[in-house]
């Protein structure tokens, strides 16, 4: 017995088996006990709690929550005697192609009014020489998405021009300016 626990201290505590023993053991002691402190288990108890249908978190009654909606959306609002937004469209977009010879600060001006400020100060650099465009060739293409919000897509001689825009107190203002070549 005395050569046997000189073993079990000298040599098998000492390695990392033997440590990995001795907390398996450890941990399995805990859990048996536990288990007998509890009384006997019946199988079906750990899931009593769950629900006998499926959880819903919409109201089925509600309508369509979908992302894409039957639905025509709204047409866009424009108060009597202000702008349409393909008017404001076919405006922007012969200002933003501007004419020769015109200055920065001519070009920017001729933008202003049909843009929103947070479009106007993202203009504040930029140049009429750098719109890769030279003249509207189509008709504009009006996308409505909320009576407040459209976009415009305008074909060009070089690509397409998109443009959203938003419903502000002075009528339809520019708030996004893409445009994408062909």
């Amino acid at each position: 017995m005395r050569r046997a626990l000189e073993f079990l201290f000298t040599r098998a505590l000492r390695s990392r088996l033997g440590v990995a023993v001795v907390i398996a053991v450890l941990v399995f002691g805990v859990i048996g006990a536990a288990r007998l402190a509890s009384g006997p288990m019946n199988s079906a108890d750990g899931l009593s709690t769950r629900p006998d249908r499926p959880i819903t978190t919409v109201d089925p009654t509600a309508g369509d929550d979908g992302v894409t909606s039957t639905e025509a959306p709204p047409s866009p609002v424009t108060r009597p005697g202000a702008r349409t937004p393909e008017q404001t469209a076919g405006q922007f977009a012969s200002a933003w192609l501007g004419r020769p010879g015109m200055t920065a600060e001519q070009w920017q001006a001729g933008l202003r009014p049909l843009s929103t400020p947070a479009l106007t100060e993202k203009l504040a650099g930029a140049e009429p020489g750098g719109v890769p465009a030279e003249e509207v060739t189509g008709p504009p293409t009006l996308r409505s998405r909320t009576e407040t919000f459209v976009e415009v897509l305008l074909p060009l001689d070089t690509g397409r021009l998109r443009l959203e825009l938003v419903v502000a107190d002075e009528g339809w203002l520019v708030d996004v300016v893409d445009w994408e070549r062909q």
